[in-house]
C-alpha cells in the first residue's frame, strides 16, 4: 500500500551558491553524500546536490511531515554501482521507516538548470491478514 508520494524541484544555480557555505553542506548532507561528490566538477557537484536536496524534500512530502519532520542529513541519497539512486536513513528517520514498515522508492533527474526528485513511500503489508 502506498503511504505517500512526493515530488520536488531544486535550482542547480541556487545549490551551487549554497554549497559555498560549509555549514550548509554539513547541515543538509550526510558525510557519505559529500564523499560521493568529492571529485566532481563544480557543475556536476551542484547538479547532484540539487537532486539529492530535491529528494529529501520529496521524501518529507511523501512522509507527510513537512520540512521540519526530520534532519535532512538523516536522509542520505546514495547510488548503487549502476548509478541508481537510493536512500540510506539514519537516526529518527531510520526509526520512522522501520516502525512504519516502509520502503522508499526514488527517482532523480536534472536538466536545464533544474533537478527533480520523485519519492514513493510504500508500506509493506507484512503481518497483516487478508
Amino acid at each position: 500500500m502506498i503511504l505517500g508520494i512526493g515530488i520536488d524541484l531544486c535550482a542547480v544555480a541556487r545549490m551551487e551558491k549554497s554549497l559555498q557555505k560549509p555549514a550548509f553542506a554539513a547541515r543538509v548532507f550526510a558525510p557519505q553524500e559529500q564523499a560521493f561528490w568529492q571529485d566532481f566538477s563544480d557543475k556536476r557537484r551542484a547538479e547532484s546536490a540539487a537532486a539529492a536536496f530535491a529528494a529529501k524534500e520529496a521524501f518529507l512530502k511523501a512522509a507527510g511531515t513537512g520540512l521540519g519532520g526530520f534532519a535532512l542529513a538523516e536522509l542520505a541519497v546514495l547510488h548503487k554501482p549502476s548509478g541508481a539512486p537510493y536512500f540510506c536513513f539514519f537516526g529518527d528517520t531510520a526509526r520512522f521507516i522501520e516502525q512504519n514498515h516502509l520502503t522508499a522508492h526514488l527517482s532523480l533527474t536534472h536538466d536545464g538548470g533544474l533537478a527533480a526528485a520523485y519519492v514513493i513511500l510504500e508500506q509493506n503489508s507484512a503481518g497483516t491478514c487478508d
